[in-house]
């Protein structure tokens, strides 16, 4: 199935699959996950499941390159504004929390060091090279352009679902989320400023 094109019906099951596996991976993470769970929710069957995906990991898979690439399209990076870009994911992760819930599924079951795609799913090329650009445009402070990433981007989930302190709701009043992002800008700009 999946190598011959999709008709519109079969586009629309295919995303039906993707978003109900998409919450019950969030939910319960590669093994706890259930196929049978998954179907019922997309209102299909095992052999379309397995038709397009193959099995329940490449179903994982398939969720969660689209997680990152949503994330990409989403939150794009502007090197020359760090502090904004932490602020942006911030607000993604209270949008969507099961796109930090899956980065932290694949870590847990999957890949506990280490980048956590191979480098050919890598999709922080883009990234990297802005950083260096806003670095050699004496933006941003001098350092590895990854951990710089890297940095920010744990910045920006301190209250996200794997806070080890304390996780956010898009429920809590926009004022406590507004004090939030300005010590987030703040601390970012501090932290990404040339000559730190």
């Amino acid at each position: 199935m999946a190598d011959k094109p999709l008709t519109s019906r079969g586009t629309a099951t295919r995303q039906r699959i993707l978003d109900a596996a998409t919450r019950e991976f969030a939910e319960h993470g590669i093994a706890g996950a259930r196929v049978e769970r998954i179907v019922a929710a997309a209102r299909t069957n095992k052999a379309q499941l397995y038709g397009y995906f193959g099995n329940k990991e490449g179903l994982f898979d398939a969720v969660f390159s689209a997680s990152l690439e949503r994330i990409m399209t989403v939150v794009p990076i502007d090197a020359t504004d760090l502090a904004d870009w932490a602020v942006r994911l911030y607000d993604e992760y209270l949008r969507r929390p099961d796109l930090i819930r899956l980065a932290t599924w694949e870590r847990l079951e999957r890949r506990p060091a280490g980048h956590l795609v191979d480098d050919s799913d890598r999709l922080d090329d883009a990234k990297l090279r802005a950083i260096a650009d806003a670095q050699t445009a004496g933006l941003v402070r001098d350092g590895d352009p990854f951990d710089l990433m890297a940095m920010v981007i744990a910045m920006s989930m301190a209250w996200s679902p794997v806070s080890n302190v304390y996780a956010a709701s898009d429920q809590e009043p926009p004022e406590l989320h507004e004090q939030r992002r300005n010590l987030l800008r703040d601390s970012v700009q501090r932290a990404v400023a040339p000559g730190s």
